[in-house]
């Protein structure tokens, strides 16, 4: 017989309930009534470990956003995907938008022109616009730069135009390439300066402040900075609680500290345990016992599916150095620590660092020290066979 479950564990899957968010929420829809008044309203980026929410919740912002009547893209940033050719078809498809009413078209061609200069000149194998060589010729520039702060400029003054103020939302921030990051930077930067309403909402690993403040100096003046990390006891008592209500079922006080204790706090472990506990219990109330029945499994889900992706993309050396790491005992730990338990020095493995750092395993927490961008996976690689058989060589 099948069982609704009310627990969604997944990469940025909405909950039924979402909790915690609430004063995020607030503040932002706050701004987008500001940019909707074509007031400008500073771009926000929120950061924070695998697992903390941040794609739910700038998700649920969009949905906001978009009932408001401003028009969205989402972008998510991937290694291997170009970042260019994604904005350029978010502002075509803004510009079609706006081109359905007859009487804003003449206002598309300077933002078109903009938006082929970008591809033409920084994604040559985009096939969108059909022009010859001469008209490529025409469009070419070596600046990503001035072309992509021409698109942006030119969208704003659309969009302040057709009263149809602009957000993109650009999720895995990390993933950008230095160069795509100071364009864009630089972009919000003069269409704030023109009073534009145009803003962007962001998301990433807890490394994206540093490289924003290490791209350009005015950057903590042009972003509101938001860490979202685990939920408060009460917050995850609430995550826990409130999507088995709605069927009639209940966690005992016990069952509700053992799973906070457990998952500590982390919304994604919430949800995982929650729908491996919810599945394997039957009676309309949820005890501690229920919970620890179901440990084994819920370690087993992880190790086998959120761990175990992010190890696996890893080489070799890459994981002798998060061995390493993990012997270190408590996280974070130092570059200095790292190297003494690979029994090498600190330059010869800064190049494997680099590594972890840009596949988004690892970040710098404070100068020469660092932690996983993913909660508990000290915990996993503890549990590997591997890392045990390198403990006794």
């Amino acid at each position: 017989m099948f069982k609704v479950n009310p627990y969604r564990p997944g990469a940025g899957l909405m909950p039924t309930y979402l909790a915690g968010r609430d004063e995020d929420i607030q503040e932002i829809n706050q701004m987008f009534e500001a940019l909707i008044l074509k007031i400008p309203s500073p771009s926000v980026i929120f950061s924070g470990l695998r697992g903390v929410g941040k794609t739910v919740l700038i998700n649920q912002l969009q949905r906001n956003a978009e009932e408001k009547g401003i028009f969205c893209k989402h972008i998510e940033v991937e290694e291997r995907n170009d970042f260019i050719a994604q904005i350029a078809t978010c502002a075509q498809a803004f510009l079609r938008k706006v081109s359905a009413k007859e009487k804003f078209r003449h206002l598309i061609q300077k933002p078109l022109d903009a938006i082929k200069s970008l591809v033409v000149s920084f994604d040559p194998n985009d096939s969108t616009f059909s022009l010859s060589v001469q008209e490529q010729e025409l469009y070419k520039t070596n600046s990503l730069t001035q072309s992509l702060t021409d698109v942006f400029v030119t969208i704003g003054e659309t969009a302040y135009e057709t009263d149809t103020p602009v957000c993109f939302f650009i999720d895995e921030i990390q993933y950008m390439k230095q160069e795509e990051l100071g364009a864009v930077i630089s972009a919000l930067h003069r269409v704030n300066q023109l009073g534009y309403p145009v803003m962007v909402i962001g998301a990433g690993l807890p490394k994206i402040y540093k490289m924003l403040s290490e791209e350009k100096s005015y950057s903590e003046r042009l972003f509101i900075y938001k860490e979202i990390s685990s939920l408060s006891e009460e917050q995850s008592a609430k995550a826990i609680a409130e999507p088995a209500k709605r069927f009639g079922v209940v966690y005992t006080e016990a069952a509700l500290g053992e799973i906070i204790k457990i998952t500590k706090g982390y919304p994604f472990f919430i949800q995982q345990m929650c729908q491996v506990v919810y599945k394997n219990t039957e009676s309309g109330q949820i005890g501690e016992a229920d919970v620890e029945r179901n440990l084994q499994e819920f370690y087993h889900v992880l190790d086998t599916g959120f761990f175990k992706v992010r190890y696996e993309r890893c080489a070799e050396s890459d994981k002798k150095f998060i061995f390493a790491m993990v012997k270190c005992g408590e996280l974070p730990c130092t570059i200095s620590n790292v190297a003494k338990n690979l029994h090498k020095n600190v330059n010869s493995i800064s190049t494997t660092r680099a590594q972890l750092i840009n596949k988004g395993i690892i970040y710098p927490v404070r100068y020469k020290e660092l932690d996983f961008t993913v909660p508990e996976f000290s915990g996993y690689i503890k549990r590997l066979d591997a890392y045990q058989q390198w403990c006794q060589e």
